[in-house]
């Protein structure tokens, strides 16, 4: 990964409605990505994680903090050429494949269509060739260019969602749990093609997802997120050896496990937001733990996770 961050994410806070109406949706993240990495935010729905990556993507206008592409700031105002920019390097994958295809038009446009908007192209081979190049790249045969997303499959129509992204040759993707309204045996078929396209193409992603369990064999780091707040920040595997919040904690008690004797008698934890009760000065901050490894705590709490007491 590069030591400098391609993004970075500094007191993002969202905001919907206004006056007594208004609902903070994220409160005060912060986090960076690096080139090359997978980032995963992982939290119950309902958690803001969406809401984040549709901010860095400008669909929802930031109330407070900054964004920042290549050092440059995003959030608010940008000029023609930024904003042009902007969407090209920085792609979404879809949650449902089937709702983000248009079914009216056929594999060819849908994979062309941020080229033809942004002139990506010289002429007709050329743009031809970039089809063909996408399609291939995430396992799909050229001629299916010429097909409707209705003779698809669920797996089928993801991949062309990503292959409409790659045409745009992306530094970024963020892929909105972009597997879980597939097939189980689907799922690892395109957790392994995006790992496979991060290295090809030295992509970061901002991969979306509610499971622990499917992050882990995609993710370089996982930043967990409550109620808007990131309440943990870690190494994959240092999360899963030694998770510290206790929402963390209670996330992966939901993890199935595979050996049905230890699946029955697993003790599941339930997280309550209620148990925190903090006296004046005590509230919880943004801490690193251990090299690498933050956590939303008071130092008391820190103190106790720490020496697991």
């Amino acid at each position: 990964m590069s030591a400098e961050p391609i993004l970075s994410v500094e007191g993002l806070r969202v905001r919907f409605g206004s006056g007594r109406k208004a609902f903070e949706a994220v409160r005060g993240v912060s986090f960076e990505l690096y080139r090359g990495e997978t980032l995963s935010l992982v939290g119950e729905s309902g958690s803001g994680k969406t809401t984040i990556g549709r901010a860095i993507m400008r669909v929802h206008p930031a109330a407070a903090g900054s964004v920042r592409y290549r050092g440059r700031e995003i959030a608010g105002k940008v000029g023609a050429e930024e904003e042009r920019l902007l969407r090209q390097k920085i792609q979404m994958i879809f949650q449902d494949p089937m709702a983000s295809l248009n079914e009216r038009a056929k594999i060819d446009y849908i994979v062309s269509e941020g080229l033809y908007n942004f002139k990506l192209f010289k002429d007709e081979k050329e743009r031809l060739a970039k089809v063909e190049k996408a399609l291939l790249e995430v396992g799909l045969l050229p001629e299916f260019a010429s097909r409707f997303p209705h003779e698809f499959s669920g797996g089928q129509r993801q991949r062309i969602g990503i292959a409409r992204a790659l045409a745009m040759e992306p530094e970024i993707l963020i892929a909105d749990e972009p597997i879980s309204a597939l097939d189980v045996s689907i799922r690892a078929q395109v957790i392994n093609l995006l790992n496979r396209l991060k290295r090809d193409r030295g992509l970061s992603y901002l991969f979306i997802a509610h499971d622990l369990s499917v992050v882990r064999f995609i993710s370089d780091r996982i930043a967990v997120i409550h109620l808007g707040r990131l309440v943990e920040l870690a190494p994959a595997e240092k999360l899963f050896e030694r998770p510290m919040h206790p929402y963390t904690k209670a996330l992966l008690s939901a993890v199935p496990v595979p050996d049905p004797d230890e699946e029955r008698d697993k003790r599941l934890v339930v997280y309550d937001p209620a148990s925190h009760r903090y006296e004046a000065g005590a509230e919880p901050a943004w801490r690193e733990a251990s090299p690498g490894h933050f956590v939303l705590a008071n130092e008391a709490e820190l103190r106790d996770w720490t020496t697991g007491s």
